[in-house]
């Protein structure tokens, strides 16, 4: 699973567009494979539970499948686990060990809620799909329905999809599908770069263009992530029927250029502060590659910007 720093950088000085083209083809070609297997499934799981951690890519992973089970003759709705939020009562909420406001915590789900809709699709009934609106932290008061056609499925995306609170209710009618960048980066027999740090770039990105947040915050949130992470999504990555490595070797050439002053001056207060600069230290390991080469249709452009689709 770990990839070749020394080998990747060659390649970039040789024909960075050739293995650019070579690593999209890769990470669509695994797509591909998924989708035909629920294809060749759809009469009896109609659902698809897609979890990841955050930065894995799932939302665009999630498109992407839809796009090749259109190409397989078959159809397919969308849910975000995020429309099934509750408003955040302080007095009730889960907390953390620290006794911080725990939003990784299912608790925070309309679990009974979700639970029903996605038996409801799959024996082919009719849902009032709710809408969790985010600047006010409350459920939206437009509901839209939603029921499969047939020769549909529906995808249901979220952190929490392969969990005991929604995978074990669904297990006679689901396809269950992780997503995560999962492979480390060597060179010369040493991990200069995790998986981990990868999802950590995009999401440091991200958050900058798209969410007005700076990068000192998203890695201020980093702690209390991976905690989230290791509690609430990897013990449940073993059941997945499918998992798709979203990681694209050429891709840290590429993030590089947007973080080159990122992590200058990380307060002393970040916790995993010394992981932190180690990871920006170790960003130089890798050839910088041009933000324009990226294809537009490509998963990395979730994170970076300007995406066609």
């Amino acid at each position: 699973m770990a990839l070749n720093v020394n080998e990747i950088n060659a390649r970039v000085r040789s024909d960075a567009r050739e293995f650019i083209a070579e690593c999209e083809a890769d990470y669509h070609a695994k797509v591909a494979r998924v989708a035909r297997a629920i294809a060749d499934g759809i009469k009896t799981r109609r659902v698809v539970l897609l979890s990841g951690p955050s930065g894995s890519g799932k939302t665009t992973s999630a498109l992407k499948l839809r796009l090749a089970l259109e190409q397989l003759g078959v159809g397919s709705k969308q849910i975000s686990m995020d429309d099934y939020f509750l408003t955040v009562d302080l007095a009730t909420a889960p907390r953390n060990a620290e006794g911080e406001v725990d939003f990784e915590s299912p608790l925070c789900l309309d679990l009974p809620l979700l639970n029903k809709h996605i038996k409801t699709l799959a024996e082919g009934g009719e849902i009032a799909m709710p809408r969790f609106d985010f600047p006010t932290q409350r459920r939206a008061d437009d509901l839209r329905p939603l029921r499969l056609l047939d020769n549909e499925v529906v995808i249901v995306e979220g952190i929490h999809a392969l969990g005991d609170s929604v995978s074990s209710g669904a297990s006679e009618f689901a396809t269950r599908l992780y997503v995560s960048a999962r492979s480390n980066f060597e060179q010369d027999d040493e991990t200069v770069f995790r998986g981990t740090w990868t999802r950590l770039c995009r999401r440091v990105i991200r958050d900058a263009k798209f969410r007005n947040t700076d990068a000192h915050t998203t890695m201020s949130w980093w702690y209390n992530i991976r905690l989230g992470e290791k509690k609430y999504i990897s013990p449940f990555k073993s059941r997945a029927d499918h998992i798709i490595n979203s990681t694209h070797p050429y891709e840290i050439g590429v993030l590089a250029g947007f973080l080159q002053t990122a992590f200058d001056g990380i307060p002393e207060t970040v916790r995993r502060r010394e992981e932190l600069l180690l990871l920006s230290e170790n960003l130089a390991c890798f050839d910088l590659i041009e933000e324009s080469l990226v294809p537009e249709n490509s998963l990395l452009r979730e994170f970076i910007g300007n995406a066609n689709f």
